[in-house]
């Protein structure tokens, strides 16, 4: 049990040097700018049908599994309202994060892992490339930036979602059902469920990272690598959106 303790915290200490050395290098001339737009292209543009996807499922679903509840109270004229705080605080911004996670995670992870089995990151510190300012910061930065991105989309998805979910049991004009929504959200809950996918986007980049610059040799270690990133980073998506809740509440913004 001291073992495991003593192993955890030795990898949270590793982890914060890693992170601390992005944020010396993100500064520092100059950035690898063309393979950061290649970085966003790959984990926007390539991971938009999966969250649109989702996103439109989840909202649909939401929205017909709360109706029968609001049917017992006499609420249902209440459905857009409460459908739409929900996915917009919490179930598109983690939703988001944890398709993320498992598929740009483990992707950065078993890239960077292959990298190092084959030797390709020493290759390039001996070429004088900075292998770390290359292929870590631009992914970590771009991960930072598109996840918010990915994030709204979603909601406009599950929003959407909801609305055909409301007609399928009924019928509810389109203009009634936006004005509901956007009658009942506010800023307070917009603006800081985005700020947090910001964290979001930077545990999962800077944890896919670290697990594929510290692989293990042979093919065994890059799997280890995905694996452990994908857990890791779903794992403070949680604990980060825990602390958010916790910030938000006491700022008096729920």
């Amino acid at each position: 049990m001291q073992k495991k303790v003593r192993n955890i915290l030795f990898k949270i200490g590793d982890i914060s040097s890693f992170t601390g050395r992005y944020f010396g290098e993100l500064f520092s001339p100059r950035f690898e700018f063309k393979e950061f737009i290649r970085q966003c292209f790959y984990i926007g543009y390539e991971s938009l049908i999966l969250v649109v996807i989702t996103a439109f499922i989840m909202g649909l679903v939401l929205t017909i599994q709360a109706r029968p509840t609001l049917v017992e109270f006499g609420a249902v004229a209440w459905l857009p309202r409460m459908v739409s705080v929900s996915i917009v605080r919490e179930i598109a911004p983690v939703m988001t994060a944890l398709i993320c996670a498992g598929k740009i995670g483990s992707g950065i992870g078993a890239e960077l892992g292959s990298m190092k089995v084959t030797e390709q990151i020493d290759a390039m510190e001996v070429s004088g490339t900075n292998p770390y300012k290359y292929l870590v910061v631009t992914r970590v930065t771009a991960t930072f930036l598109m996840i918010p991105i990915l994030t709204v989309l979603a909601n406009a998805v599950s929003l959407y979602g909801a609305y055909l979910g409301t007609n399928i049991h009924g019928v509810l004009n389109w203009d009634l059902f936006w004005s509901q929504v956007f009658e009942t959200l506010t800023y307070s809950d917009v603006v800081p469920s985005i700020l947090k996918t910001f964290f979001f986007g930077f545990a999962i980049g800077i944890v896919g990272c670290f697990e594929g610059f510290n692989s293990d040799k042979g093919t065994e270690g890059v799997g280890r690598s995905a694996n452990s990133a994908v857990v890791i980073s779903s794992l403070l998506v949680f604990i980060i959106d825990l602390l958010a809740v916790q910030i938000t509440d006491l700022a008096g913004y729920t």
